[in-house]
C-alpha cells in the first residue's frame, strides 16, 4: 500500500479520531463474540466471523475495479496468511474467551505485538533485537506471569489452558506480521484481506462441520446482531479502517491501538456481562503496556534530557 510518508510521531486530529474508533471497534469485538458464544460453539462462530467478512470485502473489491491475483503462488501465501492471521488464533482466543473473561483475552491479545517484535527479529536482518525491546519484552512477559502465575499458567485446568490458548493465537497474529511483510508486498491491501479471509472460510467450513456439525441459522436476533458486528463492522470494516489508519498514521503509531483495546473490552465485559477482573490482570496489563511502550521508544525520547554545551 502507498500511502503519505510521515513520521511515526506525526498524528493529525483526523487520525486520532480514526485510531480511536478502530480501537473501539475492536474492543468492543470481544463482547459481541461472547454474546455470539451463548448459542453457538467457538468454530461456528469463527466461520461466521471469515465467511460474512470474505463475502463484503469482495463486493469492495468489485466496487473499487482492483484485480483479482491469477497466480497459485499468490493464493497459497493468502491462504498461509489466513491460517496464521485468522484462523488459528479467531478459533484459539474464540475458545479461550468460553473459559477465561473476555477483558482477559483482550489483555492477553494484547501480547501480539510483543511476538511480533521477537519473531521479525529471528527473520528480518532489519528488525534486529537491542536492549530496548529486550527490555519491553521482559516487561510485558512479566505482565503476563503477574496475572497468571508461571506455576498456574501452566497447570491443567481449563481456566489456565483458556489463558494458554489466547497467548497461542497472539503468537499466530506475530507469526502473520511477519509472514504478511514476505509475501504480501506489492498488492493491493483490500484484495490481500480478501483473499485471506477467502482462504480462511476455505479452512473453516469443513472444519466447523467435522467438530460442531451443519451451521444452524436459527439464532436470536441478538445473537445475530452479534455476528453482524463482529464480521461486517469488526473484521471487514475494521480491516478497510485499519489501512486508512496505517496509510495517515504509520506503522508504530498502530501500536497505540493494542493499548487502547482492552480498556474498552474490560469496560464492556464489566457493565454488560458482569466480569470482575482481579488486580493481577490489571497490573499485569499495565506491564504489557509499559513493556509495549518501551518498544516503541517515543516516549523515552521525549523524556531523554539532552545535552546542551556550556
Amino acid at each position: 500500500m502507498t500511502g503519505r510518508s510521515i513520521a511515526q510521531s506525526d498524528m493529525t486530529s483526523r487520525a486520532w479520531i480514526e485510531l480511536t474508533l478502530l480501537a473501539v471497534i475492536w474492543g468492543a469485538s470481544f463482547f459481541s463474540i461472547a454474546i455470539a458464544l451463548q448459542e453457538m460453539g467457538p468454530v461456528t462462530a469463527v466461520l461466521h466471523r471469515v465467511f460474512w467478512a470474505a463475502l463484503v470485502l469482495w463486493v469492495v473489491v468489485s466496487w473499487l475495479g482492483l484485480a483479482v491475483p491469477k497466480d497459485p503462488r499468490i493464493w497459497g501465501a493468502f491462504l498461509i496468511m489466513g491460517l496464521l492471521n485468522n484462523v488459528i488464533p479467531f478459533t484459539l482466543m474464540s475458545w479461550g474467551q468460553t473459559q477465561i473473561e473476555t477483558g482477559l483475552v483482550s489483555i492477553f491479545n494484547a501480547t501480539t505485538a510483543l511476538f511480533g517484535v521477537l519473531i521479525a527479529a529471528m527473520v528480518f536482518r532489519d528488525e534486529r533485537l537491542n536492549l530496548r525491546k529486550l527490555t519491553g519484552i521482559g516487561l510485558g512477559v512479566f505482565g503476563v506471569a503477574v496475572i497468571s502465575g508461571v506455576s498456574d499458567l501452566f497447570s491443567l485446568d481449563l481456566r489456565s489452558l483458556g489463558q494458554l490458548a489466547v497467548l497461542a493465537g497472539a503468537l499466530s497474529y506475530g507469526l502473520a506480521s511477519s509472514w504478511a511483510k514476505l509475501t504480501l508486498k506489492g498488492h493491493h491491501p483490500v484484495v490481500a484481506a480478501a483473499g485471506m479471509l477467502t482462504g480462511s472460510s476455505i479452512v473453516m467450513i469443513p472444519v466447523t462441520f467435522a467438530l460442531e456439525g451443519v451451521p444452524s441459522l436459527n439464532l436470536s436476533f441478538e445473537v445475530w446482531t452479534a455476528i453482524t458486528y463482529y464480521a461486517l463492522l469488526a473484521t471487514a470494516g475494521a480491516y478497510l479502517l485499519y489501512y486508512r489508519v496505517l496509510a495517515m498514521a504509520g506503522a508504530g503509531n498502530l501500536m497505540l491501538c493494542t493499548l487502547m483495546i482492552p480498556p474498552i473490552a474490560i469496560l464492556l465485559g464489566w457493565m454488560f456481562l458482569g466480569e470482575q477482573l482481579e488486580m493481577e490482570s490489571l497490573l499485569g496489563f499495565l506491564l504489557i503496556s509499559l513493556g509495549l511502550v518501551v518498544i516503541d521508544g517515543r516516549i523515552l525520547r521525549t523524556i531523554r534530557p539532552t545535552t546542551t554545551a556550556p
